[in-house]
């Protein structure tokens, strides 16, 4: 029970409230017509999933659009150990007494908020088939353990993450749970883009050391193809600019923030730091 009770209240950290006047905008740089799409979605409350590689921004892009429309937003992690009952809550003992303790996805449903299951595609089955009642014509909640069914709040939108990348036969997402979703496909920036987010991420790096960092993860990202499982990420790049900020030297920087996480194999590794070396060898 003590496992169950801080594993609810860990997730219980990532609420986040309703944006107050004067919070500072969330950086995102439009790729195409994303925001005109999520807007017409939340207009019809009609839930939406987010598709794309790790760390091309849609997570960013969430945040930015929850500010825009002033909701809060509950942000769920998901991963193979997530189960129904993290999201829709459980019964607790505290003291003496049992107390029912109402899940993230629960509390959004109540209070009308933007509820994010990022990377949906980690979680466990029965994890996903409670979302179904609330992603179409009903938009109920069902709480089988209290038995009780609770109505949406108006303003309440269930949105999802889903890496296609990731897509295997054993782990995948449902043709019927897809189909309940507007679907909005994201990938990594147009170049011009991606440098005016790594020098806004990273604030104090140079116009020619942002452009040379993105023509390096973009001429790494070729190597996808040819037996690399992940792509060189915008986030990958920002990190990069900052080490660099920090001090480090630019090919040390992008071996530790580009090279060594996403790949072990000594051949890709030895392909992509001889990109970094074109791009910033002596």
């Amino acid at each position: 029970m003590k496992t169950a009770v801080n594993r609810l209240r860990g997730i219980e950290r990532d609420i986040v409230q309703a944006p107050q006047p004067g919070d500072a905008v969330p950086y995102y740089e439009p790729q195409s017509n994303e925001i005109a799409v999520f807007e017409a979605a939340y207009k019809k409350r009609l839930p939406v999933m987010l598709k794309g590689p790790t760390g091309c921004g849609k997570t960013r892009f969430l945040e930015y659009m929850a500010f825009q429309l002033k909701r809060p937003l509950v942000t769920v992690s998901c991963h193979e150990d997530l189960t129904s009952s993290d999201l829709v809550g459980r019964f607790l003992l505290e003291g003496a007494e049992t107390v029912w303790q109402d899940g993230p996805l629960t509390r959004a449903v109540k209070v009308g908020a933007i509820c994010y299951l990022d990377e949906i595609v980690e979680a466990r089955t029965d994890s996903t088939v409670v979302i179904h009642s609330l992603t179409d014509h009903r938009r109920k909640l069902t709480i089988e353990k209290k038995g009780q069914e609770i109505e949406a709040h108006e303003d309440f939108m269930l949105v999802i993450s889903y890496n296609p990348g990731y897509q295997t036969v054993l782990k995948d997402l449902k043709p019927s749970t897809k189909q309940r979703f507007i679907a909005i496909h994201f990938d990594f920036p147009a170049e011009d883009i991606e440098r005016k987010i790594v020098i806004n991420e990273a604030p104090g790096i140079g116009p020619e050391t942002a452009y040379q960092l993105v023509a390096a993860g973009r001429k790494a990202r070729l190597l996808k193809d040819h037996g690399l499982e992940e792509a060189s990420s915008t986030r990958a790049l920002v990190y990069a600019a900052n080490m660099i900020n920090a001090g480090l030297d630019p090919v040390a920087a992008c071996q530790v923030a580009m090279v060594n996480p996403i790949t072990d194999d000594e051949e890709l590794a030895e392909a992509l730091m001889e990109v970094v070396q074109a791009h910033f060898g002596a």
